[in-house]
């Protein structure tokens, strides 16, 4: 070390090392973002576009003022890479770190916060100096319930995505412990990928893609060929699958305002059909997006004729029956009873939504409002042996509910009853003692001038 680098600041002397060793990371190499790796990671995998990645940070001007630390709040910043939400130095830098890494980034400007800088701590066309730690990463959760991952490997064109019932064109190749088990270049409309033996979770993930995305997609077993599996291709009940995609093209679907009234009721009779069709096979999540078709077409719409009402109430109580059906089917009770609850805003006293609505609320373990329900089936048709016999469900149900609660409060009172005993007796043992102690006080002192 020269005698001038021994007086500067430690982060003064790391940038001037990063100026002069540094690999240029940017796609155009301009040198605007540099990089220096102080600790290998201990995997080969970079995280991908779309991945949450947690790091540790430590940020300094380039004269070597620190403007920012992770560690001095105790806990690691995390963010979506390659979506803009940091700097652009960042979502170069870190796609290229392993997990465990540690290294050093020089930043231009114009990679940073450029002219306008970041106030009160870094000033205008500032370059900064980062040592970032990649702790971990994880693939983008679409829907927030584990059921499909996605990590995008080339990311797409545009801002626009399929919608339900758009034509797509796709390659893609599925994966089942390893083994490709398809591989296949496909059209087909959103929504009915299961007819070219495609899983769900394809047509869910197709909504949030853009043209030319290449992304890998981890589809948990509700999103996959569920129970069911599929022998075609040797998969088994509740397998977990990986598919590689890739959107070539689309052309959306029209959507519901893109539509006049005739249009709408002329397709719901279609997905009418189509759903009834894939309820009959078991393929409830992708009947509920055919009936769920002809709620977002009918539900809002007004200013229709006499015949054209009838027409849309009719399709609109099916779809919601039919909905209801599906979610039970599916185990999701409270859509089930919502679908019901518009089900018979359209006819009150219709049998099958009051049927499954007593039905979910029982699985609820709401037993009086279950049991509500199907006395109102009676009320209905007396002769509704199911009915009859589901409120003695809910009866049998109640009783044990009351009986549990109260052996939970018998249980509860006893041990508040020997807490008290206990109290009490340690009270006594302690005045007893004091007036003992008080006692032979007394005598020690007594006959004493």
């Amino acid at each position: 070390m020269t005698t001038d680098e021994a007086t500067k600041p430690e982060g003064e002397v790391q940038a001037a090392a990063l100026a002069e060793r540094g690999e240029d990371i940017t796609p155009t190499r301009d040198r605007g973002v540099l990089k220096i790796i102080k600790r290998p990671g201990n995997e080969d995998e970079s995280p991908m576009i779309g991945d949450k990645v947690y790091v540790h940070y430590k940020g300094k001007l380039a004269n070597g003022k620190k403007f920012d630390s992770s560690r001095d709040r105790n806990e690691p910043f995390i963010f979506s890479l390659g979506k803009g939400q940091v700097i652009k130095a960042w979502d170069i830098g870190v796609a290229t770190m392993k997990k465990g890494e540690v290294c050093y980034l020089l930043c231009k400007p114009e990679y940073a916060y450029g002219a306008a800088g970041s106030a009160p701590k870094i000033p205008s066309n500032a370059t900064l100096f980062f040592e970032i730690e990649l702790l971990d990463f994880k693939g983008e959760d679409l829907f927030e319930d584990g059921g499909i991952i996605r990590r995008i490997k080339r990311k797409g064109e545009g801002y626009s995505n399929p919608n339900e019932g758009a034509t797509v064109e796709i390659h893609l190749e599925g994966f089942c412990g390893g083994t490709r088990f398809d591989c296949k270049d496909v059209k087909f409309v959103v929504g009915e990928g299961e007819d070219h033996d495609i899983p769900i979770g394809i047509d869910k993930a197709l909504e949030k893609m853009q043209r030319g995305e290449h992304c890998i997609l981890y589809l948990g077993p509700r999103y996959g060929f569920g129970e069911a599996g599929k022998p075609k291709y040797g998969i088994q009940a509740n397998a977990e699958l990986v598919y590689e995609v890739t959107l070539k093209s689309f052309e959306k679907a029209k959507e519901s305002w893109e539509m006049d009234t005739k249009e709408k009721l002329e397709q719901a009779a279609i997905v009418k059909e189509k759903g009834t069709m894939y309820f009959k096979e078991g393929k409830y999540l992708q009947a509920v997006i055919q009936y769920g078709k002809i709620v977002s077409w009918l539900e809002m719409e007004y200013g229709l004729s006499e015949k054209e009402s009838k027409a849309s109430d009719s399709f609109l109580l099916a779809a919601f029956l039919n909905l209801a059906m599906c979610y039970l089917k599916l185990r999701e009770y409270t859509k089930a009873v919502e679908c019901c609850d518009k089900a018979l805003g359209l006819d009150q006293d219709n049998e099958k939504g009051l049927y499954r609505r007593g039905e979910a609320r029982l699985l609820m373990n709401e037993f009086e409002l279950a049991k509500c329900d199907f006395q109102k089936v009676l009320e209905v048709n007396p002769q509704n042996k199911a009915a009859r016999s589901q409120i003695s469900i809910c009866q049998k149900k109640t009783k044990e509910h009351n009986e549990r609660d109260r052996r939970i409060y018998a249980n509860m009172f006893a041990k508040f009853a020997e807490r008290d005993a206990k109290e009490a007796a340690s009270k006594t043992r302690v005045e007893k003692e004091s007036a003992t102690a008080a006692c032979d006080e007394g005598k020690e002192t007594e006959g004493h001038v």
